[in-house]
C-alpha cells in the first residue's frame, strides 16, 4: 500500500509538471494515474481529477501572470462561459456509466492531438504561423467557452488539451500565452465541473488532497520552464504526449479482441499525421531561411 501511495504521489508531481509546462494535460494524467494505480472508480477518478487540475491551475498561474503570459479578459470570459457548460456537463456525467466516459475521455484527445500536431493552416504572407497576442472576440470567446466547458464536466478533463488548441489554433495566441491562459479557464471550469459531480459522487478528500499537493509541487517547476521552451516544439510535445495517453486509455476501455485492431488504427493515424508534418516542413520554400542548406548555387 506505501508503495502504490509513493507511485501516486511521484505521478502527481508529472500532472502539475504537465500543467506547468503545456497548459493541460492534468486531467489526461489523473484519471489514469487515479483509475489504475489508486483504485478509483472511474466517475470518482473524474471528479478528483477536477478538484486536483482546478487547484494546480490556479497556483500555477500566478507564475505565469507574472511572466505576462495570461490574457486576463479572455481567459476569465471563457471561464465564465465555460464553467455554465462544465456545470451541466458533471450532471450529465454522474448517470452516464463509467466505461463509456472514459472511451468519450480517449477518443477526444486522439482527436486533439492530431489537432496540434498539423498546426494552425492560417499563415501570414511570409507563409510562416502568425499567432497574435491579444484579446479574442466576446462572442467567439463565450461560444467556444461553453462547448468546452461542455466537454470538461462531461468526461472530466480539466480541459487543457481543449482549451489551449482552442486558443492557440483556433484563437491565435502564441503558445506560451494560450498555456498560461489556459489556466485561468481550467480552474474556473474545474471547480464547476466538480460541484456538478459532488452531487451523486463521494471522494476519498485524504488522497485527494495528497495528489493535489504533489501536482502543485509539479506545477511551480513546470512554470519555470514554459517560456524557455520553442513554442513548435511545445506544441509537438503536447500533441504526441496527447495522442499517447488517449491511445493508452482507449485500449484499456476497449473489448480482448479490439485491443490490437485498435492499437494499429492510431499507430496508422499517427504515422500519416507525421508524414505529413515532415511534408509541409520539408516543401516549405522558407526552409533556406532557417539555416538549412538554401537551393540557390552561389555566384562564381
Amino acid at each position: 500500500m506505501t508503495v502504490t501511495l509513493l507511485l501516486v504521489l511521484a505521478l502527481s508531481v508529472v500532472i502539475g509538471l504537465s500543467l506547468g509546462v503545456l497548459g493541460g494535460g492534468g486531467s489526461i494524467l489523473t484519471v489514469p494515474v487515479l483509475v489504475y494505480v489508486a483504485g478509483f472508480e472511474a466517475k470518482e477518478a473524474i471528479a478528483a481529477s477536477l478538484f486536483v487540475v482546478g487547484v494546480t491551475s490556479a497556483v500555477s498561474v500566478i507564475s505565469h501572470a507574472r511572466g505576462g503570459r495570461v490574457m486576463w479578459r479572455t481567459g476569465l470570459i471563457f471561464g465564465a462561459a465555460g464553467m455554465a457548460g462544465a456545470f451541466v456537463g458533471g450532471l450529465l456525467g454522474g448517470h452516464i456509466p463509467g466505461q463509456i466516459l472514459l472511451i468519450a475521455f480517449a477518443i477526444m484527445m486522439v482527436a486533439t492531438s492530431v489537432a496540434m500536431l498539423r498546426g494552425r493552416k492560417k499563415k501570414n504572407v511570409d507563409g510562416a504561423a502568425a499567432p497574435v497576442k491579444h484579446e479574442l472576440p466576446i462572442g467567439r470567446v463565450l461560444l467556444d467557452g461553453a462547448v468546452v466547458g461542455l466537454i470538461t464536466g462531461l468526461v472530466g478533463a480539466g480541459g487543457g488539451f481543449l482549451v489551449v488548441p482552442a486558443l492557440a489554433l483556433l484563437g491565435g495566441l502564441p503558445m506560451s500565452v494560450a498555456v498560461g491562459t489556459s489556466l485561468v479557464v481550467i480552474a474556473m471550469k474545474s471547480f464547476a465541473g466538480l460541484a456538478g459531480y459532488l452531487t451523486t459522487v463521494q471522494l476519498d478528500w485524504g488522497l485527494t488532497l495528497g495528489v493535489t499537493a504533489a501536482a502543485i509541487i509539479g506545477s511551480l517547476i513546470g512554470s519555470k520552464l514554459v517560456g524557455r521552451i520553442p513554442e513548435a516544439a511545445l506544441r509537438k510535445a503536447f500533441g504526441w504526449f496527447v495522442l499517447a495517453m488517449g491511445t493508452f486509455v482507449l485500449i484499456q476501455q476497449a473489448p480482448a479482441d479490439l485491443r490490437w485492431f485498435i492499437a494499429a488504427g492510431v499507430a496508422a493515424l499517427a504515422a500519416a499525421t507525421a508524414g505529413i508534418c515532415w511534408f509541409f516542413i520539408s516543401s516549405c520554400p522558407l526552409r533556406n531561411r532557417t539555416g538549412r542548406r538554401s537551393k540557390i548555387p552561389s555566384p562564381a
